[in-house]
């Protein structure tokens, strides 16, 4: 046979057929069962003489009513169960854990004289970096008034970062960069001076204690304050809101806030004796107030806190609501700006179903950008939530 000639097929041999008298099973006995005692099986009464497939009322061994097994199936030895430590059950569980920060860390004060050298906080990636080639537009108008990096710092995002909040950051930093210009995200955790030298500082919402001990670490820290004097912009949202206010509460007690805007917090401004207002969860539009040219802001809300301004306090509100509860007070608005700080209860992120917002943010950095438009998406969800919503 020729090295190259295929070896001829052998034949397979019978494949006996199967032998249907033979029991599937074999007989009882036909495997040992071990000497006595071999296998515990419990103490007497571990299984129910009731009948098949229940358990007793209550079970010997967790002191919890046992729930019936399936038919066919042997119920578990004893040994075999979970062990049960007794006291009572902590439920529903805490659904928020402190950061394990220490204080003086966490509250340390940024240096004077920084070294230049030092490690900045992490910079968050770009998810849509893929997908700028086609959509950046002519950067003529924008660059001539800015050209270094815009830096959006995202504060205590594991604090203030309950609702997605911090999304507000990547639609910024994707406007700028949709336009040509170079943009990134400062990520700032609990226990990391903030830095003084940013363009936009984001503030998110969150629950009493997160609230507390982000209001305590910036009151402590001051970078903000500095930025802000510098011409820094700043968004507040919910808590954040309430944070850079004077005053908020929070466990049943008073903070301070960061007296950046001049309004006050309460869970209420009825008299002592009156009960207290629930909490507000829903849909909330908002007309901005004229000097903004904004078109209608839509977002939800999602607080039990009861905002107003102080006497003679500057700035105005952020506008008035058409639908929802915003401040909670008699004149109907929502928010408070002055100068560049903007406090809202919007959440949505409120930039992503409103890039008008975005861009007159980014205004207040480089002054005058090229006209963005769109992303058509959100054309077409801010016209379906305004019908849904029956707001013209």
């Amino acid at each position: 046979m020729s090295l190259f000639e295929p070896e001829p097929r052998r034949p397979r041999a019978p494949v006996p057929p199967p032998d249907v008298t033979q029991p599937l099973y074999p007989p009882p006995g036909a495997y040992p069962s071990g000497p006595p005692g071999a296998y515990p099986s419990g103490p007497p009464g571990a299984y129910p003489s009731g009948p098949a497939g229940t358990y007793p009322p209550d079970d010997q061994y967790s002191g919890r009513p046992v729930q019936p097994v399936q038919p066919g199936r042997r119920p578990p030895h004893p040994d075999e169960r979970q062990p049960h430590e007794p006291g009572p059950l902590q439920y529903p569980p805490q659904r928020y854990a402190p950061p394990r920060v220490p204080e003086r860390q966490l509250f340390q004060p940024p240096p004077e004289h920084p070294d230049p050298g030092s490690r900045l906080p992490a910079r968050l990636p770009d998810p849509f970096e893929s997908q700028l080639a086609g959509r950046r537009l002519d950067p003529a108008g924008a660059t001539a008034a800015r050209e270094s990096t815009t830096r959006i710092a995202l504060i205590y995002p594991e604090l203030l970062g309950t609702y997605g909040d911090g999304g507000n950051a990547t639609v910024l930093t994707q406007r700028l960069r949709w336009r040509g210009l170079s943009a990134e995200i400062v990520s700032v955790p609990a226990g990391e001076p903030v830095p003084a030298g940013c363009d936009i500082y984001l503030l998110g919402g969150g629950e009493d204690e997160p609230q507390t001990l982000a209001a305590e670490g910036l009151r402590r820290n001051k970078a903000i304050e500095r930025a802000v004097a510098g011409g820094a912009v700043v968004l507040a949202v919910c808590a954040g809101y309430q944070v850079v206010g004077e005053s908020f509460p929070a466990g049943g007690q008073i903070y301070d806030g960061m007296g950046l805007l001049g309004v006050e917090t309460r869970r209420s401004f009825d008299p002592p004796d009156a009960p207290l207002p629930p909490r507000v969860v829903g849909d909330i539009v908002v007309e901005p107030d004229p000097s903004l040219g904004l078109p209608t802001v839509l977002g939800y809300e999602n607080h039990g806190g009861r905002t107003r301004p102080l006497p003679g306090a500057d700035g105005f509100a952020f506008g008035r609501v058409l639908r929802g509860l915003g401040n909670g007070v008699p004149e109907g608005t929502d928010g408070r700006i002055d100068g560049r700080v903007i406090g809202t209860y919007l959440h949505g992120p409120v930039l992503a179903q409103n890039p008008a917002l975005a861009d007159l943010m980014l205004t207040w950095v480089h002054g005058s950008l090229p006209r963005l438009p769109g992303p058509p998406e959100v054309e077409a969800l801010r016209a379906a939530r305004l019908r849904a919503l029956q707001v013209g």
